[in-house]
Parts: structure tokens; C-alpha cells; sequence
């Protein structure tokens, strides 16, 4: 697990490889993680934005922008968590992942970025 604080939220990550969705032959690697974003902050807050940076151990590099997460923008009051799943295909069986969460502080519409640790996606073969 890795894990980063900014701002007074705290992202953790968690990651799982996916055999049975994946295709060795087609070079689909399929990788699971699991966000969790916790409010340390005095403020209520909510999730705007996601940006990914996405790496192929190819060199490979993409980014992925949207609104929200798996479909919500959710609100988090302090010392509360929202998590979520979701999942990344690669054309490798290693890569990483790292990106931000815009968010706003309800009480006055600040924006603020919130930085998502870089974390590694590896088969676990790769790992012996």
C-alpha cells in the first residue's frame, strides 16, 4: 500500500492483478486498485476531478482526465473516507500509476489539487 498526504486528505492505494481478466498472449494485463481518500481536514470537502498518468514499462505513457470517480463526485465531511475500485489495463506486465483529485472545500469554493501517490502495477511473476 502506499499512501500521501496533501492538504489534509489522505490518499491510499491498494493494488491487485487480475489473472482471470487478463490475456498474456494478447499482452492485457489488467490490474485492480483501491482508492481511499480520507479527510483530515477541519473543512467538507468534494471530489471535482481525477487525472491519471498511466506507464507501460514500453514506455508508454498515457493520461486519463474526467469528472469525479466511477461515476460520483462524492462529498466527505471531516474524519470521513470515501473508497472506490477501479481497474487499468497495460500492454505490459509492469507499469505504474500516479496522478491528482481536484477538490473543493465546500464552506468557500476553494479548489485545491490532492496528489495521488505514484503506485506500481507488476504480475506477480515479475516479482520472484
Amino acid at each position: 500500500m502506499v499512501t500521501a498526504i496533501t492538504n489534509g486528505i489522505k490518499i491510499s492505494v491498494e493494488t491487485a492483478y487480475q489473472d482471470d481478466f487478463s490475456n498474456h498472449d494478447q499482452q492485457q494485463f489488467t490490474f485492480a486498485y483501491r482508492i481511499n481518500i480520507e479527510n483530515l481536514s477541519d473543512h467538507v470537502i468534494q471530489l471535482k476531478r481525477r487525472q491519471w498518468f498511466i506507464f507501460d514499462s514500453n514506455g508508454t505513457q498515457r493520461e486519463v482526465e474526467g469528472e469525479g470517480v466511477v461515476g460520483v463526485q462524492p462529498v466527505i465531511e471531516p474524519g470521513s473516507y470515501h473508497s472506490y475500485v477501479s481497474a487499468c489495463n497495460l500492454s505490459t506486465d509492469m507499469g505504474s500509476m500516479s496522478g491528482n483529485y481536484l477538490m473543493q472545500r465546500m464552506v468557500d469554493n476553494t479548489e485545491f489539487i490532492v496528489e495521488i501517490p505514484e503506485f506500481e502495477l507488476i504480475v506477480p511473476y515479475r516479482l520472484n
